[in-house]
């Protein structure tokens, strides 16, 4: 019979017992390592019972479901981006509530949010439910009515802004490209959806004024008179279109004075066209009390219509003030010289020219500012021609010697 060894059996023991030990570690072990190597994930979307995008707080996850919420435990927070949208990673794994936060107030949840290991998983928030709206108070539904009218309009109006834009801008391409009656077409159009706008009416009056200098070139080189009922019609459409910018303007809550400056320059050129010189030089004066310091451009754009229109003396008239306003505008000195130089007479004692005065003055300064100007050459000549000696201050830069 074996004898019975004890250091065998308490090593068997120690064995057995080491074994159970390292059973208990794997029955709990593996799961808590799985769960540190294989985390879950989630995304989605948050959006309030307006179906706006909520543009800021925090989707928080919690398994704590017994505890009120001032003393609630949140395992996980994640913030919500502009744009509604947020993402959560590198959470364990099990179930949890999603709740939304926004300025440290609940506004919804998910009450049960299940998550296994290696999950990414999609966790939308639409309070636009019927489920969410139904609980709902009676304030907030009104609130809720009345901001939905409210931003409806808004996005109807935001609409018509966006096609009035898109009109505006085809209609000055239009007009640049000289396709005018496009532009009035468009024009009309965009008026009569917004009737209160001042820069529809400039832009439409552009292309009106645009339209009738066409037709009276036209009409000019087919011989005919470029003072044809139908052209100074249009003429006067033109100068109707300005002045309803210029009251809507005036009538504005903060009135722009470049809008209306430009509106009366524009209206000086059309009056000037159809021949009334003083609602065109009323105009003119409007513009440039208006917007002083564009004075000089708005009184040379005078003498230039005035003078293209075979309206000497007024375009001399304005030549002055253009030239008041800005004495260093060349080209007003031009269409005074111009303007002045039909009144030439000839002295029936020395059968000269004699100009009349302030020509020869107003031709010698245009030299002076414009010594090698477009008009230069034609300036010299008729100097020459009327037996004037040329006087200018000029100077041509010396050429260096080699």
């Amino acid at each position: 019979m074996k004898r019975f060894d004890w250091k065998m059996m308490q090593g068997k023991t120690a064995a057995v017992l080491m074994m159970a030990v390292l059973a208990a570690v794997g029955i709990f072990a593996p799961s808590t390592l799985a769960a540190q190597a294989n985390p879950a994930s989630i995304h989605g979307h948050v959006q309030n019972a307006a179906a706006q995008s909520v543009t800021k707080g925090d989707v928080k996850l919690t398994t704590d479901r017994s505890s009120e919420e001032k003393s609630r435990k949140y395992a996980y927070t994640f913030p919500i981006d502009a744009s509604g949208n947020y993402t959560g990673t590198g959470i364990a794994p099990g179930d949890y509530v999603a709740i939304v936060f926004v300025d440290g107030k609940s506004l919804d949840f998910i009450d049960s949010l299940p998550l296994a290991g290696g999950d990414n998983k999609t966790a939308d928030f639409d309070m636009t439910r019927k489920a969410y709206t139904d609980k709902m108070t009676p304030e907030e539904k009104k609130a809720l009515e009345d901001f939905k009218k409210a931003n409806s309009e808004a996005v109807a109006a935001n609409s018509k802004i966006a096609n009035l834009n898109t009109l505006l801008q085809q209609a000055r391409a239009d007009n640049k490209a000289g396709n005018y009656d496009a532009s009035i077409k468009a024009m009309q159009q965009a008026t009569a959806a917004k009737p209160d706008e001042a820069i529809l009416w400039i832009t439409l009056g552009d292309a009106q004024l645009g339209g009738a200098d066409t037709d009276a070139k036209a009409a000019k080189s087919a011989g005919k008179s470029p003072s044809d009922p139908a052209i100074l019609a249009k003429y006067t459409d033109a100068a109707a279109s300005y002045k309803k910018s210029i009251d809507l303007n005036a009538a504005s809550k903060k009135p722009n004075p470049e809008t209306a400056a430009t509106a009366y320059n524009q209206m000086g050129t059309a009056y000037g066209k159809m021949g009334d010189a003083k609602n065109a030089s009323d105009a003119y004066d409007n513009a440039a009390k208006t917007l002083p310091s564009n004075a000089g451009m708005y009184f040379f754009n005078e003498a230039a219509t005035m003078y293209n229109a075979g309206k000497m003396d007024e375009a001399a008239a304005a030549a002055d003030k253009a030239i008041e306003a800005d004495p260093k505008r060349p080209d007003a000195y031009y269409i005074k010289g111009q303007a002045l130089i039909p009144k030439a007479t000839i002295d029936p004692k020395t059968q000269k020219i004699v100009a009349p005065p302030g020509c020869v003055e107003a031709y010698q300064a245009y030299l002076e500012l414009a010594p090698t100007g477009s008009h230069a050459e034609d300036v010299k000549g008729i100097l020459a021609g009327i037996g004037e000696q040329i006087k200018s201050t000029y100077k041509a830069t010396p050429t260096k010697k080699k």
